[in-house]
Parts: C-alpha cells; structure tokens; sequence
C-alpha cells in the first residue's frame, strides 16, 4: 500500500507542471496547424495528380504531348534552404501556375515521362511533374543531357479559347441584369 502525502509546495509544483505542458501542446498544435495551413494555401486547387494518365492529362493542357510507357517515379527532397539557382528553378516552376515555396523540407514525387513531339536526335524532353500528397505542386520541361529548364505555358488557342469564354459570361451576367425578368 502506497500512501501520498501532498504538501502546499507539491500541489504548486503539480499545477505548475499541469500548466506548463497545456502550453507546450497548445504551441506544438498551433505550429503544426499554422504548418499545414501554409503547405495547403499554397497548393493549387483542382489538380488532383492519382497516376499517369493525370499527369498526362495536365501536360496536355499546356501542348505538350507526353509517352505514358516511359513514366518513371521518384522522390525527392526540396531543400530548406534554397540558393540562388534554386529560386531560379522555382521561377520557373512558376511559369505553369504554381510554387514550391509552401514544400521547403518537403519529400515529394518526381514523375518524368518523354515528349516525343520536342525530342531530337541525341537530346530529349521530358515532362517533369512534382507531386505531393495527391497533388500537382510543379511543373516544368527538362532537356537531356544538357539539364535545360523550361517552363510550361499554356498555348495562345488554350488561353484565347478561355478569355472568350470568360468574356461571354461577363457579356450574359450584364445582358440578364439590364433586361427585366418579369
């Protein structure tokens, strides 16, 4: 039989234990909200990336034809840390619409595929998609062997076919608020 005996100096130093890990925790979760809450802002919304035919599929949209057969997967660290050429990679990442910035320390998926359409002779293209979680962070092209860097933009028809697209739907919403509807 065990018998705890509690002085007015024990009970301060329990509560005082009590409180100081509610704090710590609070600050652990508050850390690993605002965390998430940075990767998530920073993902772009609608490309859910579940295998090849996706990624083929965002390729497309911006001209470029991929050969599934050659898709190949592998990971990857974005660094903490980045140098110069690294904020020039992420420049030109940015070309297709999305940053690596919210993925510093990150280990994501790096999945290349071959662009018959822009390869030659000795040097091919490849499409280069990055993926985390389920989700499209970075796109670009990659020449080998000489390591070139290209970023994706989408073709001049894709991008007047979607200004006249939003043109029309400004054009109608004006169109049904100056008419009556009676």
């Amino acid at each position: 039989m065990f018998v705890f005996t509690f002085h007015k100096n024990s009970l301060r130093r329990v509560a005082t234990m009590g409180v100081c890990l509610a704090c710590l925790a609070g600050t652990v979760a508050g850390v690993n909200y605002i965390a998430g809450q940075s990767v998530a802002a920073s993902a772009p919304s609608g490309v859910a990336i579940s295998g090849t035919q996706d990624i083929g599929d965002f390729f497309h949209e911006y001209g470029v034809e991929l050969d599934l057969t050659t898709a190949g997967v592998d990971s990857v660290k974005i660094p903490k840390r980045w140098d110069d050429s690294f904020l020039a990679f992420n420049t030109v990442v940015g070309q297709s619409g999305m940053s690596l910035e919210g993925y510093k320390g990150k280990t994501v998926e790096k999945w290349t595929a071959l662009c018959p359409g822009q390869s030659a002779g000795e040097e091919k293209t490849y499409g280069v998609m990055l993926v985390y979680e389920n989700q499209a962070i970075g796109a670009y092209l990659l020449t080998q062997p000489g390591g070139e860097v290209t970023g994706l933009s989408k073709p001049a028809a894709v991008m007047d076919q979607a200004d006249a697209a939003a043109q029309e739907a400004e054009a109608a919403s004006l169109v049904e608020g100056a008419w009556p509807t009676e």
